[in-house]
């Protein structure tokens, strides 16, 4: 099997929540914004964000800042907060000493998630990206993993590794194309969807997998 290995970027290479969290604090206190904006703030924003999320915000709460600014002003945010642990660029970097081709498979606007692989070091790390709006598509849709292969310079029907936290998304997505998946456990498991090859709590662990099968 060759030795392909995608990521999945938010919750699973970078903890969005809390860098969520910290840039829309950030946001809420530079603009303003009242607490009742700033819990709608977080609500619309736990599982994605787009440009219209604040042309909303602008509508609800009658602010008189173009929606571009806000958005803006949220993506450096989101970017300059994004951190990666050490141990996981340093993984990361071993598996590509011992030959592994590596992706970042992830859904979200695309000029954030860049951001956020270019501020955390991680864009240094890895191969290929693909970005679900790219193609206004989202895993688990197969083409988003043809995307990140193709910009890898590798063929999914050698086979790989998909690894996130995402059981639909990033597990079944997997799944759908041949690629053996690791589980980062937390979220509900889907009753109809067939099992991962592997479960782990930190993708650490998932690189210590990966890495054990390069001496295989």
């Amino acid at each position: 099997m060759t030795r392909l290995a995608f990521f999945d970027l938010d919750n699973t290479l970078v903890d969005r929540r809390s860098v969520l969290s910290h840039a829309l604090t950030a946001l809420c206190r530079s603009r303003g914004l009242s607490p009742e904006a700033d819990q709608w703030l977080r609500t619309e924003l736990a599982d994605r964000a787009t440009t219209e999320d604040f042309a909303r915000l602008r509508d609800i709460f009658s602010l008189d800042v173009p929606a571009a600014d806000l958005w803006l002003e949220y993506v450096g945010l989101m970017a300059a907060t994004a951190t990666c642990h050490p141990d996981v660029l340093e993984g990361l970097a071993r598996l590509r000493a011992a030959g592994w081709t590596i992706g970042v498979v992830t859904n979200g606007a695309g000029d954030i998630q860049r951001a956020k692989l270019a501020e955390t070091g991680l864009a240094d790390l890895v191969d290929g990206v693909a970005v679900s709006g790219d193609l206004e598509i989202r895993k688990p849709d197969p083409a988003l993993f043809e995307l990140a292969a193709s910009r890898c310079g590798v063929s999914l029907a050698d086979g790989g590794w998909m690894v996130g936290d995402n059981a639909a998304g990033d597990i079944g997505g997997g799944q759908q194309i041949g690629l053996r998946t690791i589980w980062l456990r937390g979220r509900p498991w889907p009753d109809n969807l067939r099992a991962a090859n592997h479960v782990v709590d930190d993708v650490t662990e998932a690189i210590t997998i990966l890495l054990s099968e390069t001496s295989e």
